[in-house]
Order: structure tokens, then C-alpha cells, then sequence
């Protein structure tokens, strides 16, 4: 009878309704009040009316539920028309629950004779599936499926297109280097990450299979940070491939079977305050390099960035007293109030160990220079492993704290291989982020590739002045620094510098001019002097970390009937700038767009920041681009979007909290692009995420205010920006599902024309297969990707980074992805192509996964090739 007590599984779902909508209340009030969509209110109160006719045992909740699935699906129609993920979210409770209204437990029991009914003498039928109120809810529920098949097939974010083919023929040998060899990150210097190896092509490469694997050994150990990677692209030499492990050992294999040639450890110092601990790869020096002494460069000439350069080398000029060496900007004062304690500057690290005293050594002429965490550069002999005797004064190696400010072993070290040209090995750096306003300088320096003396060294922080300090003096302390990849034209006699932040990167009230000038900028430096002939600035007063993630690549470009040497230079915030890189203007346009303002005071913000013809600038977030795994979370993220501050890219972190997006995870990160210099085109992969930003007070002392313990030994801690009067909290912009609030897809593989800067073709790429916080089906759903893409004459290109553990092989003409590999771990880095001593083309994939991504670690290396014929 009505009156009692309904069935217990009526009960139970009359409570869930009721649950529902009073979430959906609570929540869609607030939105409401906000500015943010009525659909929740309305939904909650159909969502309490159903609650309360099924607890009465009344049809009539079957139609009152059928109007919320019609309002609910019209409402996300026109939110997001047919995209399957966004309308997934807002209707999957929905259409479940509906789907249990229909079930007769819960039918046979609606419509039931009362008392009333008996005296009356009706006979009431209760609904079912096919009559009556049921037939209504049927029948939204079918056209609810209806939508979601039609938006299975509809991608509304995938661009197609076909990318040109050959456009120019360049030789299999250019820049000296043979075809099957891979001797710079990069391939060459130039940072193309494209081989003219063309055995693997679309037709084929369905038919790669795993040729060889080896285990590197490099395990976790105790005082590791967290973001502790393998994310190597190993040299191919000769024969022979070249590698380094997280932890710094060097090792060298055969190119073909994979087996172990012979191993190197540098013997890392004790703790060290590591906010990194990688080696994205070696540099090397081929035999038969001329001493720099005997090199006689032609002089410097005056130049637009530095109109008052004199001429010569800085050597020449050092000796002549043509140049100056800083006096007061580059020398370290006491620390910063409230920083960290640091070592005096002005000295080596003392407690350095010396290559040469614990390893065999040699006399070398062609050498491998290894970065090491302790902040040295040793030199190697590619045939044996053994240190060079015949460099850094005998001990085999460079002190790369010699002349640095506020020496903390571990808070500077190289990540990325240095530059060789024209015999100098020219080194960057990168510093610790948001840690102090007390860290080392980001100088670029150039040391002599025989001997180990320093010829050069250029410091954004006194950019002019560019010979070798006199000893006692140091470098501008907290200068922006470069922490990824630098790339050079030999013919040019140009390195170009990608250029980051100062720390902390999300307050720059005190930043100097040349600061200002430099930061997040590509600069070109002459390989003679260190002297800087141009830069170009992709962020103005960065207070996002966008830093230049990428190395610069650089390809000649048919542009109007005439060839350009251009540089293409990636962001982290989507732009893909076009620059001519011997005078550093854009061959694309580059427009200045307004930029919020209102940085709390005493910052600022720039007016306007610099946008590229080629582009992946994301479109603004909208409160209809919230996602979640179902409606509630997404309400949740709704009424986030709500609570920060958001006016668009470049809105500057706030003290209530900033939505970055991109974030500075990046939309380009290190892994840059590959660029074919005979099609003119590039492959790239755009990632999208969201960021949240929010600046937290600090007193001036070493209280922690966004870390909770210490961390652990000598490890920093970061984002606490001591000595600032802000530190950070930085974290993605996610669910209380750990789901990203903004709607998929996060990560895309794109082909681009270079000579138009037009997006081709676009399309998702990879799983939530190892990425969700929650097992998922591995939908294809799109994920960020951290690592590069290379190229190949063959017209195939590979990709091993995204978040899921696959190895992926695409036709490059259409994007189509043509295979794909399993990984036993992470394969967060750039895979690398050659030919083997048996004539095959060999595709090389590093998986080791990505401490902060969460990724698996391991220690592989693995080899694919076509079938022996």
C-alpha cells in the first residue's frame, strides 16, 4: 500500500535520488549565484521530485525522470554538440539511474491498488519498460543512446589533411655526417631529429619487431628526487651507440646485437640538492679537431643587439682590454634575506671528485663529453670508456662551479648535452626553480675542446661582457638560465641559446633590464666571442615558467621562390615562431596581442605578448569546457573554474588562486619537434593542460609554507621561494577524481607546413590505459606526451613519449598512426634511427619512465627493425 514503507531496493534508490539532488542543489546554487549555468538547480529539483514520487510508489517518477533525460541531453547538445567525452560526462549517471527506474523491481511496484483505489473500484497498471510512464523514460533513454553512438563517430576535434611531399632534395650526408649515424641529440646540431633513411616506410613499418633489448641496471637509490628520469637519446657512432643513465653512468653497445662494449662511472658525489636528476644525452667531438689556438676566427662585427661589440675574438680582446669583466653584477654579495644558506662564491666546489684519479685514462682525440649532476663536463674516450688525460688541465674534466655564486652542490648541474663547433664545447645549465632568490648564475660558457680552458662566457645578467673572469669574481647570481637543448649553424658561426626564467618564475617585481630583456628569449651567441647577435623574446615578463623549453630547429625554408635558413623555435605556451636565423626576424608573422593585467603589486604584467602565424594557442577555457568522470565532479570543477581567477592565457598568478592554460607543463616541453628539411614540415605534439597558480605570503625567514616536512637530506624544497615575499602552490587543474577538469583531448600529434604556418592535420593521441588515477578502459582519449618525435625519409615518424606505454609509428603525410609497441616502462624521451653493421635501419626507443608523470620506471633500451630479409 502506499502508506508504507516501499520495497527495499525502491527505498534505496528513492534515497540515491534524493542524494543526488540535493548535491546538485547545494552545488548548482552557488554556480548560479556565480554566473555559471541553471542546468544544475533544475536538475536537482527533477532529480527531488522523482525521489519523492518513487518513494510514493507513483508512476508518474518515470515521466518526471524522462523530462531530466530529454533536458539533460538538450542542455549538453547544446553545451557541446556531439563530442562523445563531454557528453559522457553529463549523462552518464543519468542515463544509469534511468536505466534502473526501468528494471521490474522497481516498475511491478509503481502504480499499486490503494484504498482508495478498491472503493473507487479502479484497477491501476503499473508501468513498465514498453507502457506507460515507462515507455516515455524508454524512449529518452533510446534517444539518449542514439546521440552517444552518432558522437562515438564524430571527432569535432580532429583536423585532416595531407602534409606536401618532397619539396627539396638534401643529401643523405649532410653536414658530414653519414646517413645510418645519429652523432648530435638531435641527429645534427641543428636539431632536426629527421634521418635520410628511408628503409622503413608506411608500406612497411606495420612489420617492425623487436630486434634486441638491454637493461641499463640503473635502479631507484635512497635521496633520488622525485622527477629522477631516463630521458636519454642515445649517439650512434660508428658501430657503436651512446648513452647515459639517471645516475650518470655513460655505456656504450654495439649497434646491432645491443650487447655491452664497455661502462663508465663518473662516481657522483655524496648528497646533492637535486631538483632534477637526468642525462638527456651526450656531445661529441669526432677525431682530427685542430687545437682552438691555431683556429683564427675572422673579427666580430658590430651588430643591432649589440651595436657597440668590439672586434675579435673574446680571447683577443681579453688580452687587448677590449672587453671588461663584471665588476659588481656578477659578484656574489651575502645570500638573500631568508635563503637557504650557500657556499661563498668565487671557487671550485672543493669536494668535486677528479675523473682522472678514479678511472683509466687516455690520450684522446675524438671525445664524448658527459654532463655529471655534480657539475662537472668529463671527457671520454668513444673507444674505451677511459677519461681524456689530454683535457681540463689533466684531471679529465671541467668544474663547472668555478666562478659561481652561492655554490650548493646540486642546485646547478647541466640536464642537456652541451653544443660542439669549431673546437669549443660550449655548456648552459639549468638552477633550481621557485627554491630561493639565491641560486647560481644560468651563464653560457664555451671552454677550448682540447685543452679545457675557458675562451668565452656570456651571462644574461651582464650580457656585454663576455671574457673570462678575472679569479675572485663571480657571475650574475639568479640569471635566467639554459636548461634544454641548444642548437648551432656552423656556417653561421651561431649557437642559439633557448633561454628560461629567472627564479622565481612566478614573481618578477625585481628583475633588472637585462633580466627583462633575456628571459624566456632564444638568443643567438657568436661562436667566436659569446657576443649575442640577436635574440627574439617569446614571453614578455614571464611569470609562468614558459621559459624556452625546446631546442631550436633549423631548416631551410622555400619561402616566395627563394630559400630562408629559418629556425623553428617551440613554447611551452603553443607557439611555433619562425624566425630567420641570421638576423633573428620573423619569416611567419608575429603579431604583439593584448595580455591581462592586474599582477599583485608591486609586479606587473606586460601589455601585450608575442603570437605566431603558426600557432597551437589553446581557445580560452569556458565553464563548458569542465569535465569529470560524471556530473558531480564536473559541477565541482564548474564551481572551480568559478573560485580562480581566469581572464584568459597569460593571466598572472593571484593571491586567491590563477587557472594557467596552458600550464607549464607546456603544449611543446623539451622533447621540441622534428622537422623534414626536404618536405618542409613538421611534426609536432601539442599538449593541452590546465594549471592552477597561486602565490601564498611568506615571512622572510626559512619557514615552509607550501611544503608540509622537510624533504629528505640535501634535497630542496621547492616552490618555497626563499628570500621572495611569495611563495608557490603549483598543481594541475584537476577533479577530486585526480581527472583533469578541462575536457579531453590533453595531448594531439599535429603535421604542419612550414612555408604557411597551416595546421595540416590534428588528431588525438594515445590512452588513459596507464594514466588514470582509477583502472579505465583504454580509451583512446588523447594524453600529453614528454618526450620528441623524430622523422624519416621514409615518410614514417615515431613517438614514444605519451603518458600510456607505447612505441607509435604514423605515416606523416596524413597523421594515421600505422603501429604501435608496448613498453615495459615509460618511454619519456626521443627515440633515435639508424642503420646496423647489417644493413638494416634500426628504430631506438628508451623506457624508463618519469618520476613527477608518475610514469613506470625501468631501465630499457630497446632496438626495432624489418625482418631480415
Amino acid at each position: 500500500m502506499p502508506g508504507r514503507t516501499p520495497p527495499p531496493f525502491i527505498l534505496a534508490m528513492a534515497i540515491i535520488l534524493a542524494l543526488c539532488g540535493a548535491a546538485l542543489l547545494a552545488g548548482g546554487v552557488w554556480l548560479l549565484t556565480h554566473g555559471g549555468s541553471a542546468y544544475y538547480v533544475i536538475a536537482s529539483v527533477l532529480f527531488l521530485v522523482t525521489a519523492l514520487l518513487l518513494y510514493r510508489r507513483k508512476p508518474e517518477a518515470l515521466a518526471v525522470y524522462a523530462a531530466l533525460v530529454v533536458g539533460t541531453l538538450i542542455w549538453a547538445l547544446y553545451e557541446v554538440g556531439f563530442d562523445w567525452w563531454p557528453l559522457a560526462a553529463r549523462g552518464d549517471v543519468v542515463f544509469i539511474l534511468g536505466a534502473l527506474l526501468l528494471l521490474p523491481v522497481v516498475t511491478r511496484e509503481l502504480g499499486r491498488r490503494s484504498v482508495a483505489d478498491a472503493l473507487d473500484g479502479r484497477h491501476p497498471t503499473a508501468p513498465s519498460a514498453l507502457r506507460g510512464t515507462g515507455a516515455m523514460l524508454s524512449g529518452s533513454l533510446v534517444v539518449a543512446v542514439a546521440v552517444a553512438a552518432t558522437s562515438w563517430f564524430v571527432d569535432l576535434h580532429r583536423t585532416e589533411g595531407e602534409l606536401p611531399g618532397v619539396r627539396t632534395r638534401v643529401a643523405g650526408d649532410a653536414q658530414g655526417i653519414p646517413a645510418g649515424e645519429w652523432q648530435a641529440y638531435g641527429r645534427t646540431q641543428g636539431g632536426q631529429r629527421w634521418s635520410p633513411l628511408a628503409d622503413i616506410t608506411p608500406a612497411n613499418v606495420s612489420d617492425l619487431e623487436e630486434a634486441w633489448q638491454f637493461h641499463t641496471g640503473d635502479k631507484p637509490q635512497p635521496g633520488d628526487p622525485k622527477e629522477t628520469t631516463f630521458e636519454v637519446t642515445p649517439l650512434k657512432i660508428g658501430e657503436r651507440l651512446y648513452l647515459c643513465t639517471p645516475h650518470q653512468s655513460v655505456i656504450a653497445l654495439n649497434a646491432t646485437t645491443g650487447e655491452e662494449v664497455w661502462r663508465y662511472d663518473p662516481r657522483i658525489q655524496g648528497e646533492l640538492a637535486l631538483q632534477h636528476l637526468t642525462c638527456r644525452g651526450l656531445a661529441y667531438q669526432p677525431p682530427g679537431a685542430a687545437p682552438a689556438a691555431d683556429a683564427q676566427p675572422a673579427p666580430t662585427q658590430a651588430t643591432a643587439e649589440n651595436p657597440n661589440a668590439p672586434a675579435g675574438t673574446a680571447s683577443e680582446l681579453s688580452a687587448q682590454g677590449g672587453l671588461t669583466a663584471p665588476q659588481e653584477r656578477g659578484q656574489s654579495g651575502a645570500p638573500t634575506e631568508g635563503a637557504p644558506a650557500r657556499q661563498e662564491g668565487g671557487a671550485a666546489d672543493p669536494g668535486l671528485p677528479v675523473a682522472t684519479a678514479s678511472a683509466e685514462t687516455a690520450v684522446c682525440d675524438a671525445k664524448l663529453f658527459m654532463p655529471t649532476a655534480d657539475a662537472r663536463l668529463i671527457a671520454l674516450d668513444p673507444e674505451t670508456g677511459h677519461v681524456c688525460s689530454n683535457f681540463g688541465g689533466g684531471d679529465g674534466q671541467i668544474d663547472l662551479w668555478t666562478s659561481m655564486p652561492n655554490v650548493n652542490p646540486g642546485s646547478y648541474y647541466s640536464t642537456s648535452p652541451p653544443i660542439v663547433m669549431d673546437n669549443l664545447v660550449v655548456v648552459g645549465g639549468t638552477v633550481l626553480d621557485n627554491v630561493s632568490t639565491a641560486e647560481a648564475s644560468g651563464v653560457i660558457r664555451a671552454f677550448d675542446i682540447s685543452t679545457g680552458q675557458l675562451v668565452w662566457n656570456w651571462d644574461s645578467g651582464n650580457p656585454n661582457e663576455t671574457a673570462p673572469l678575472p679569479e675572485g669574481q663571480t657571475y650574475t647570481p639568479n640569471s635566467p638560465n639554459s636548461w634544454s637543448i641548444m642548437s648551432a649553424d656552423p656556417q653561421l658561426g651561431l649557437v642559439y641559446v633557448p633561454l628560461g626564467n629567472q627564479p622565481p618564475d612566478q614573481w618578477g617585481a625585481n628583475r633588472s633590464e637585462n633580466v627583462e630583456r633575456y628571459s624566456s628569449a632564444v638568443v643567438a651567441l657568436d661562436i667566436r666571442t659569446g657576443q649575442a647577435r640577436w635574440h627574439f623574446q617569446t614571453v614578455h615578463h614571464d611569470l609562468w615558467d614558459y621559459d624556452v623549453p625546446a631546442q631550436a630547429s633549423l631548416i631551410d625554408l622555400p619561402i616566395n621562390g627563394e630559400t630562408i635558413p629559418a629556425l623553428v623555435q617551440p613554447t611551452k605556451q603553443g607557439e611555433l615562431f619562425v624566425l630567420d636565423r641570421r638576423t633573428g626576424q620573423p619569416v611567419l608573422p608575429v603579431t604583439e596581442k593584448r595580455a591581462p593585467g592586474g599582477a599583485v603589486a608591486p609586479d606587473h604584467t606586460a601589455p601585450t605578448q608575442p603570437v605566431s602565424q603558426a600557432s597551437f594557442d589553446p581557445k580560452a577555457l569556458r565553464e563548458k569546457d569542465m569535465w569529470g568522470a560524471t556530473m558531480f565532479d564536473q559541477l565541482l570543477c564548474r564551481i572551480a573554474f568559478h573560485s580562480y581567477r581566469y581572464d584568459g592565457r597569460f593571466t598572472p598568478p593571484s593571491l586567491q588562486g590563477s587557472i594557467i592554460y596552458p600550464g607549464n607543463f607546456g603544449v611543446f616541453n623539451w622533447g621540441s619537434v622534428a622537422v623534414d628539411p626536404q618536405r618542409a614540415v613538421l611534426f609536432g605534439t601539442p599538449a593541452h593542460l590546465a594549471f592552477l597558480s597561486t602565490l601564498v605570503p611568506r615571512p622572510k625567514d626559512e619557514t615552509l609554507v607550501v611544503n608540509q616536512q622537510k624533504p629528505e637530506g640535501a634535497l630542496p624544497a621547492l616552490n618555497e621561494n626563499f628570500g621572495a615575499p611569495y611563495a608557490i602552490n603549483l598543481r594541475p587543474f584537476t577533479s577530486v577524481l585526480g581527472l583533469p577538469c578541462q575536457a579531453p583531448p590533453w595531448g594531439n600529434v599535429a603535421g604542419v607546413d612550414l612555408t604557411t604556418g597551416e595546421t595540416v592535420w590534428m588528431h588525438k593521441n594515445g590512452t588513459v590505459r596507464d594514466a588514470a588515477p582509477f583502472p579505465m578502459i583504454p580509451f583512446e582519449m588523447g594524453v600529453p606526451n614528454l618526450g620528441g618525435p623524430i622523422m624519416t625519409a621514409g615518410g614514417v615518424a615515431f613517438l614514444s613519449g605519451t603518458l600510456d606505454y607505447y612505441v607509435r609509428g604514423y605515416d606523416v603525410t596524413s597523421g594515421k598512426e600505422l603501429w604501435r609497441s608496448r613498453l615495459p616502462a615509460g618511454g619519456q624521451s626521443t627515440p633515435m634511427t639508424y642503420r646496423g653493421a647489417d644493413g638494416r635501419q634500426y628504430l631506438l626507443v628508451i623506457a624508463g619512465g618519469h618520476g613527477s608523470l608518475g610514469t613506470k620506471r625501468g631501465d630499457s633500451v630497446i632496438a626495432y627493425a624489418l625482418p631480415k630479409q
